[in-house]
Order: structure tokens, then sequence, then C-alpha cells
């Protein structure tokens, strides 16, 4: 068979993939041939960024890596900003890739597509990124790749193959089934250390981050048995169910819980990075931990970052969570939903000013649509959801405003949540503003029969930009925007669509959605009023 052709039996057969992502181009429409008569369902998004997005929204839905089809050269860079976000959230994400002939590679000869390097290029925004130059090595690479997103910290992998390899004979490998990986387990020395000290805390604290989404009984199970409050990332949503006593949520910059984190004793961080946009979405440095912090993680680098660790533990998240369970075989008492209803009542979030226009949103979508996948642009009502919202599972809300913090991921990511989910609800959270980066994949959406809620915030222009301008005391330049009417823009596209101007109105909407994809516009203004006028 062909290297493509290898190339798409390997990804079905061995690995189990699906679904991939793609707009064909003169560079890859080999691989094309290949799919045809294979059950994998391609999805053509209107833009290489949406297909990276969807890639992603699909991973994080699912947990399986998300895979993406694109051209040499333009492809390449267009992808390259949803590459970057996977990669600062741990999605695992394959993109594969042509790059020009061998002969011709970094020669300058102004090819079609030609870049100096896209390898290099590339290379910045994957855990690694692989020329192939030889056929028969196909297997091996796409071994590494799945490697990495089976038992290593996982991101995106980037596989580039000529174009003159395409339909070069090879032989494929005598066994298609996939070896059977597992993720290392934490030193047990470590261990026993790490559950002596939290046996001996008197005011324990959990961080839980997004390296521990598949072991939500375990976490729960543990924070249990320490009885200790728990903070989680904002991609660690859902992980203890909706409402926990033990749960504060993704309110680490927030005073209270900065003050709960400084006078923790011992603190247990599983799985999370102690970043910035989890901790410190104010952006003072403010998140302080003065007690022995004890950290695992999958990646050893990370052992080293943002917080000095007492005792760092190298191992997967879900198998570290399972063995400290099995040191701490009694339930202990600290007062931890004591401790954790008064940081709640001190935090008050439901009756915050700054959260007001957006509780009654969140409200009705949980009344609405319990089950649904929230996925979020870098948006108003996203801002507030990451403090507000609790989910009753973990990979069932997410966004952009995390890491990288790209805009326009909203709508094509929850494209990919919807494929990867079809029996969940699935809404996408967006503003004017973001919206406007990747509203061509409404097209996708409708095409596909997508049956996505884009709840579309419309505050005209960017909102958290001119309120930062306005604190700063700089002039508003270029945030106040000329949107388009969404209304006739959606029916153009064959997207039902309406506008809402209070949670009555949006309830109403919900309850009365289309079998495909449906555009809610929300007044920010009129919603606000509505609002005052009833309070």
């Amino acid at each position: 068979m062909t290297c493509a052709e290898l190339l798409i039996r390997l990804l079905r057969e061995r690995y189990d993939v699906d679904t991939v992502f793609g707009i064909p181009g003169v560079h890859t429409v080999e691989l094309y041939r290949g799919l045809e008569g294979s059950d994998i369902r391609h999805v053509t998004p209107r833009h290489e960024q949406g297909a990276g997005f969807m890639a992603d929204g699909y991973a994080r839905a699912s947990g399986k890596p998300g895979v993406c089809l694109i051209i040499t050269g333009p492809g390449m860079t267009n992808i390259a900003t949803a590459m970057g976000q996977a990669l600062a959230d741990s999605i695992p994400m394959l993109v594969i890739s042509s790059v020009n002939r061998r002969d011709t590679l970094g020669r300058g000869q102004g090819r079609l597509h030609e870049l100096p390097s896209q390898q290099q290029m590339l290379a910045g925004v994957s855990r690694f990124s692989h020329t192939l130059l030889d056929p028969g090595a196909l297997t091996e690479v796409l071994a590494r790749a799945f490697a990495i997103f089976a038992s290593a910290r996982p991101g995106p992998v980037h596989i580039e193959i000529p174009i003159d390899l395409f339909d070069a004979p090879v032989e494929p490998p005598t066994a298609w089934q996939a070896p059977r990986l597992f993720r290392p387990a934490p030193d047990p020395r470590g261990l026993a250390i790490a559950a002596d000290w939290l046996h001996e805390a008197q005011r324990p604290l959990v961080l839980l981050g997004g390296g521990c989404v598949d072991a939500p009984e375990a976490a729960r199970a543990l924070v249990e048995r320490l009885d200790a409050p728990v903070l989680t990332t904002i991609n660690a949503k859902g992980l203890l169910g909706i409402d926990h006593p033990l749960d504060l949520g993704a309110n680490g910059a927030l005073a209270p819980a900065r003050e709960l984190a400084l006078n923790a004793d011992v603190i247990l961080a599983v799985g999370t990075e102690l970043g910035e946009t989890d901790y410190d979405v104010v952006f003072d440095d403010g998140f302080e931990l003065a007690g022995r912090l004890i950290r695992i993680d999958i990646d050893p680098q990370q052992l080293a970052r943002n917080q000095t660790a007492s005792l760092g533990l190298v191992g997967d998240a879900a198998r570290a969570l399972e063995l400290l369970l099995e040191h701490l075989p009694r339930p202990l008492s600290r007062e931890g939903a004591k401790r954790a209803c008064t940081i709640r009542d001190a935090l008050a979030l439901d009756t915050d000013p700054a959260f007001a226009d957006f509780v009654p949103l969140f409200s009705t979508l949980r009344e609405a649509l319990p089950e649904a996948i929230l996925v979020g642009d870098s948006t108003a009502p996203v801002y507030a959801g990451n403090h507000l919202v609790s989910q009753s599972a973990p990979r069932r809300f997410f966004n952009a405003s995390t890491g990288y913090g790209t805009l326009g991921y909203g709508l094509p990511a929850a494209l990919g949540a919807a494929l990867a989910k079809p029996e969940l609800p699935v809404v996408a959270l967006v503003g004017d503003g973001g919206v406007m980066f990747t509203l061509s994949e409404l097209a996708t959406a409708v095409e596909e029969r997508l049956p996505v809620i884009v709840v579309l915030w419309h505050n005209a222009g960017y909102e958290e930009i001119r309120r930062y301008m306005d604190a700063h005391e700089v002039p508003r330049l270029g945030v106040d925007l000329q949107a388009p009417d969404f209304q006739q823009v959606a029916a153009g596209f064959g997207c039902t669509s309406l506008r809402v101007d209070s949670p009555a109105a949006l309830a109403e909407a919900l309850c009365g959605r289309p079998d495909g994809p449906m555009l809610v516009e929300v007044d920010a203004r009129a919603w606000h009023n509505a609002l005052q006028a009833t309070s």
C-alpha cells in the first residue's frame, strides 16, 4: 500500500481514530484517496484555525486525541494558534501535514506553500515536530505520537510528510494492534511521606488541576478521606460533581480563597501547573502558599515552576490519587466542609455585583440543560462562569481564557465537542468580538447538522479591554467595534437564530431548540436593564 493509505489505516485500525478535521489542498489530496472507503468521518472547517479548535474541543470532551489533516505553508501558520492553545492546556492533538518534496526542502526556490523550515516553526507549539523522510518509519513515528498522548504530558504533535512520499510504496506492519501503554506511578517512598504529612495536617488544602480529569472517583474519595477544602483549576471543573460541599471551584484569585491557601499548613497539588490563568486571573501574583507543598505531576519540570515544592512526585495524577487513598485507609476529621462553607459565604459569588448579569444566565442554562457541555471563548460570560459554574462531571466546562488565551476558540471547539459527545447538549459561549475570528464555522455546524447552541453575548466590542483601558486611564481605541447583523448572518448560513433580552426569553429559546445549530444573540445592555427592572 502507499504511505498515505497506511497512515489512514493506522489511524483507524490501530489508534481508533473516528473523526479528522481538514481542508483539502493540492498537497494533501493523496490523503483523501486513503480516506475514501474508510469509516473515518471527515469534517471540513472553513479555516485551519477552526480545524485546530475543533480537534481541541473534540479531545477535551472525549479524552481522545483530535486529529487534523493540514496543507503545507499557510495551512500550518493558520493552525499554529490552535496548537498553541492546546499546548498550553496539555490537550492531545495530532496534526498531520504535507511539506514540499524532499529534494526541495530548505532551498528557497519559491515553491508553492514553501516555508524556510515548517518543522522548526511548528516545533514551538508542539510536544515534538517530525519530518518523515523514510516512509518505512511512519509506523514508528505515529507510535511515538500516541505514546505521548497515552503515557506522558499530552499536547499537540506535528508530523509532516513530503508530498513525494504520499504515494510511495510501504510495507504494512505485521500486527495492527496498538501496544498497551501505562502512565508512570509516583515513587512509593515519596507517597508514604506525602501521606504522613497529610495525616498530620491540621489545615490541609487540595488543589486539583486538569491532569486529574480522568479520575473523578479517586479525586472525590481522597478529598473526602482528607476532609480538606478543594480549589480546582478551570479545566478541572466537575471533578467532585455538582455543588460538592468541599469544592470551592476555580476561585483561587479571590481574596477569601487566597487567605485559605496562605493559612494552609499542608497543600496537595495534583495535575496542576499552578499557573497564572488558574490562580491569578487578577494578575497581581497574589496567590501564595506558605505551608508544605506536595506537588504531583507527570511532567518533572512542572515540579519546579511557579510555586516551590517541599515534596515533588513525578507520576500520573489518577494513579497517584488511587495510591494515596491506600496510604490513608481511614477518614480524617478536619472540619473541611465547615471551612469550605465559611469561604463560600465570604466569596458570596451569587450576590457579587461583578457577576450580577451572569448568575441568571448560568442558572437558566443549568435549569434548561443540566448535562450540557459549556465551551467558551474569551468573553465576559466565560470569565464569570469560571467562578460561578459547577458541573456534574469533568470535561463539561472548558474555554480559551486559560493558558494561551486565544480568541475565536468557542464556536469551533463546541463543534468538536458535539462531534465527540453527540448524546450531550453543547453550548458555545461567545462574544460579538471574539466570534468574528471564526464566525465562518457556522457553515460547518449547518453542514454537519450539529445541534450546538451558540449563546452570543453582544456588548458591542471588546468589553474586557474597554474596562482595562478605563482602569488604567488609556483612551478607548480599537475596542468599540462595528458588528454585523448576526441574525442576517446566521440566516445566510441557514442557521436558526433569534435575539433575547432576558432570562425568561433565553429559557423559552432553549426549550424550543431545533435539530441543527441555533444562534441565540443576547443583547447585553437590554439583559442588564431587564434584570435591574426586576431587582
